[in-house]
């Protein structure tokens, strides 16, 4: 099996589409998407991705009329654990170790959409307020649109949010040399996570937590209101499973392997 996906990843078609699946790992992609992100042809896509099914590294499923692919998320793990046994065997010195979360006080989140004008824009404002101090929040866009959008402060006012200084920012901002490194990164729709990105300083933990955009809703004012009220519980209350991971600075003890399958599990609750 591992010659046969190692022979599968060496091109660099297949390898960017196994790449984009696992950025959204473990939810399913349809193929239109993913051929839009990487503007493939619908036949070349086909190809890839018969290929990278042969290879044990991805499966489809069928939801109704529609076709989605995603990662194998068990053959990818005994891929990875092939090549540390045979690379670490008899040299334990330079195997890697199933390490906690390093970090200094507190946990910085990066949280990044496309436009940077509501998700994320909410979901840093209410980890802002729930983690306490514990948990700094920051956001950012991969095509910022240079203003944060009326209903999003006017909700998070509501709420109790202190919208003081809240702009949308390029996730460039984020991306120099002086940025101090992020624990966890997390994407909150589907642009954002199908986007490439340079690697980030300190390997944080990330995840895609995919919401709908309420700013492309259309229709009465009452009717976009609520897909922002929507929106906003959402992102409250997978922002409050998250920061009751750290109760009692749980957080510390979890190994990365185990704190990645909680934040990929809270997208899905």
């Amino acid at each position: 099996m591992a010659q046969t996906a190692f022979a599968a990843l060496g091109h660099e078609g297949r390898l960017a589409v196994f790449r984009l699946l696992m950025r959204f790992a473990p939810h399913p992609v349809r193929p239109s998407e993913m051929a839009a992100a990487l503007d493939l042809k619908a036949n070349t896509l086909s190809g890839y991705l018969s290929d990278l099914t042969q290879a044990g590294l991805i499966h489809a499923k069928r939801d109704g009329r529609s076709l989605y692919y995603q990662v194998d998320l068990a053959a990818c793990e005994g891929l990875v654990g092939y090549l540390v046994n045979d690379c670490c065997r008899g040299r334990p010195e330079i195997c890697p170790q199933e390490a906690s979360l390093s970090h200094t006080s507190p946990y910085r989140v990066l949280f990044l959409c496309s436009g940077n004008s509501a998700r994320s824009i909410m979901a840093e404002s209410i980890l802002n307020t729930l983690g306490k101090g514990r948990f700094v929040a920051y956001s950012a866009g991969t095509r910022p649109n240079g203003a944060v959008h009326p209903m999003t402060l006017a909700l998070l006012e509501r709420n109790g949010h202190d919208i003081t200084g809240l702009t949308s920012k390029d996730i460039a901002t984020f991306q120099t040399e002086d940025t101090p490194a992020f624990d966890f990164v997390f994407t909150v729709c589907d642009l954002a996570a199908s986007e490439e990105c340079a690697p980030w300083i300190g390997q944080p933990l990330s995840a895609h937590w995919g919401l709908p955009d309420p700013v492309k809703v259309t229709g009465t004012e009452a009717e976009k209101a609520l897909a922002f009220a929507q929106t906003y519980s959402q992102l409250f209350h997978r922002i409050k499973a998250f920061v009751a991971l750290d109760d009692n600075r749980r957080i510390d003890g979890l190994s990365r392997l185990s704190l990645q399958a909680q934040i990929d599990q809270i997208s899905e609750s």
